[in-house]
């Protein structure tokens, strides 16, 4: 086993566009960033917050996203910007975004994975410190039969399947997928995976003052018969964008995973919870002599 070199951008970019929460116009920043100091946000309409560190410790409660906060600055829905650098495996990055939220382009990664992919990639002297799933773990949710659990996997490589079936009498059909993780198939096969959301559950979201600009154009809004004025890009796109959510809420732990992650209709306070027991159960190989240890 060989722990990888720690990655950061080539150079900067931008991505800009609405924010779905507050309806702002956002333009969000992705720059180079040290060895070892992991992926920040920074709210630069806040002059004078310092940068928020994008791992577990600074997760605060929200429904439907995973928002992250630090000394009077929050960034809500972090996970979509999470997943895209997770997914291309960019590990250190300084955040900037004149908002509370990141642009929401069509409701996936992708829009943040072009400029990644745009700006390049460069390798750190520095190791990525590896988690390695030895211990099965699992979270249970309190009403609607969600669980997601984690344990080993035969090879050194994470590994997430994740089942959605929300009932007979939902528009979304039952699917489910697993994805062995490399940077190649998530970009692939996930990155354009769009939220998704019912017609109904808009609406309500809208009655409490949050998406007001969104329109069924900008990302899947579900009625009794499928999308509403949108077409799906796979017929299991909802069960990939699960699992681009899982790629995002899982890089809080601020390491690489090796392991098989199994959800049932998880959201993201389960991904943060098994997230916390893996942490607890496990330890961090970080370097080379250490990990000789622990393979010995």
């Amino acid at each position: 086993m060989t722990l990888r070199q720690q990655q950061t951008l080539a150079r900067s970019a931008t991505v800009t566009g609405m924010g779905f929460l507050t309806g702002a116009d956002i333009t969000l920043h992705f720059h180079p960033a040290p060895e070892n100091t992991g992926i920040t946000f920074q709210r630069l309409d806040l002059p004078g917050t310092e940068p928020i560190p994008a791992t577990l410790d600074f997760v605060v409660p929200r429904q439907r996203r995973t928002a992250i906060s630090k000394g009077g600055a929050t960034v809500e829905m972090t996970e979509h910007v999470m997943a895209a650098l997770a997914g291309l495996q960019i590990d250190n990055c300084l955040v900037q975004l004149d908002g509370p939220e990141p642009p929401g382009g069509d409701g996936s990664s992708l829009h943040c994975i072009q400029a990644l992919l745009d700006a390049g990639l460069v390798t750190q002297s520095a190791d990525r410190p590896l988690l390695v799933l030895e211990h099965e773990c699992r979270v249970t949710g309190e009403r609607d039969h969600s669980v997601i659990s984690a344990g080993p996997v035969p090879r050194r490589t994470l590994v997430i399947t994740f089942e959605l079936d929300y009932g007979p009498r939902s528009p979304i059909r039952p699917q489910m997928l697993t994805f062995e993780f490399s940077p190649e198939l998530f970009v692939t096969n996930f990155s354009f995976a769009r939220t998704f959301i019912l017609e109904s559950e808009a609406a309500a979201l809208k009655a409490q003052g949050y998406g007001s600009r969104i329109t069924p154009g900008d990302l899947l809004i579900f009625g009794p018969n499928g999308p509403i004025g949108n077409e799906l890009r796979a017929w299991d796109e909802c069960v990939r964008h699960k699992i681009l959510d899982c790629v995002g809420d899982f890089a809080l732990l601020g390491c690489d995973l090796h392991g098989h992650f199994r959800a049932y209709r998880s959201g993201h306070a389960l991904n943060h919870a098994i997230c916390r027991q893996v942490a607890a159960a496990h330890r961090l190989i970080d370097d080379h002599s250490d990990e000789e240890r622990h393979a010995a």
